[in-house]
């Protein structure tokens, strides 16, 4: 059952939060909206008066030299699960956690219920399951990654792609991340680095049926899937140039052939 009530200042005991970094600046801010506003949303806490939400307001109220705050006292017992969920719920939402908070809350709530998934976590948080995975994705990273996010260096969609890679290379996009590099610049790096360590199996033709009732064809000496997909990109530019020229496609296989026998004549 919850009761909402007001409490005297003194009578709140505070313990371990979700958000571990203090905002002076934001407490502030808050501290001088109370004073001016009042107290628009009542702190959250046990009747023994252990503190469950409202970590920042009780610190803004003392600034603000407030007597009492508006509390909603929850006489029942919860389990940790139970009240990570909502501290975590009420931060996330507000984006008032920095990436690797974010990180450390997801983990421990895993670490207290090893037995669910993403998708269980993702539903309990009200939060996508992709966005669990992104938040999740620095357990797979190397300790300076984990510095980086921590010191706010590098953002959690930076490291969920460095995570991707294997332990060997992280130190090398973490460095790239570090001088500006984007996340599909990262993207790209990891992908490269698995063509270059996959062997390639190459045959002379590929033909690729679609669903559409077309096929195509690329053929050439010893080509890999990257050949195919480079030689498909070169010959959509070409085709896009072509139409930008009002050209039609007979036209346009004639001045490609053409070009090919130029560029094998040198």
């Amino acid at each position: 059952m919850a009761i909402q009530t007001k409490k005297l200042i003194d009578w709140f005991k505070t313990n371990k939060q979700v958000r571990e970094q203090v905002d002076d600046e934001k407490d502030r801010e808050l501290s001088e909206s109370l004073k001016s506003e009042g107290q628009l949303q009542p702190v959250m806490a046990f009747a023994d008066g252990t503190l469950i939400l409202g970590h920042r307001r009780l610190r803004a109220a003392r600034k603000a030299g407030l007597t009492e705050l508006l509390v909603t006292i929850i006489d029942e017992s919860l389990t940790e699960t139970q009240v990570k969920i909502l501290q975590i719920t009420e931060n996330i939402h507000r984006a008032d956690l920095s990436d690797f908070e974010k990180f450390q809350a997801c983990e421990e709530l895993v670490r207290l219920n090893p037995d669910w998934t993403n998708k269980e976590l993702a539903a309990h948080l009200h939060l996508s399951e992709p966005t669990i995975t992104k938040y999740r994705s620095p357990s797979k990273a190397i300790p300076t990654v984990l510095k980086a996010l921590e010191a706010g260096q590098v953002g959690i969609t930076s490291v969920y792609e460095i995570a991707k890679a294997p332990p060997e290379q992280q130190a090398e996009l973490l460095q790239l991340a570090l001088t500006g590099a984007s996340r599909d610049g990262l993207a790209g790096q990891v992908r490269k680095h698995k063509t270059s360590n996959t062997p390639q199996v190459r045959v002379k033709r590929i033909l690729c049926p679609l669903s559409s009732g077309v096929s195509i064809t690329v053929s050439g000496a010893e080509l890999s899937l990257d050949d195919f997909i480079e030689s498909l990109a070169e010959a959509q530019k070409e085709a896009r140039k072509a139409r930008e020229q009002s050209l039609d496609a007979r036209t346009f296989a004639s001045i490609m052939r053409d070009k090919a026998k130029q560029g094998g004549a040198r």
